[in-house]
């Protein structure tokens, strides 16, 4: 009732296949790209200003900071007298 299949071949199948191999993809040369000095002069600048704008929201940002620590406490020393 349960007995195994044999197969007809007495030849075991490959222990693995060999599948065709794909030639290699051809690679297109990339688009060549010209940059102007012009173009990294103005990337270079604008990336300056950039900084220096952060830079004064940083300090505004800090003195806007200290004048509330500055006021809050002379504020709290009038409620006191």
């Amino acid at each position: 009732m349960f007995l195994p299949k044999y197969p007809d071949s007495p030849t075991p199948p490959p222990a693995h296949m060999h599948a065709p191999t794909d030639p290699a993809p051809v690679r297109r040369p990339a688009p060549q790209i010209s940059v102007s000095a012009g173009a990294v002069a103005a990337v270079l600048v604008g990336g300056v200003v950039l900084t220096a704008l952060l830079a004064a929201v940083a300090v505004t940002a800090i003195s806007v900071a200290v004048a509330a620590v500055v006021l809050r406490s002379m504020l709290r020393d009038q409620r006191h007298r």
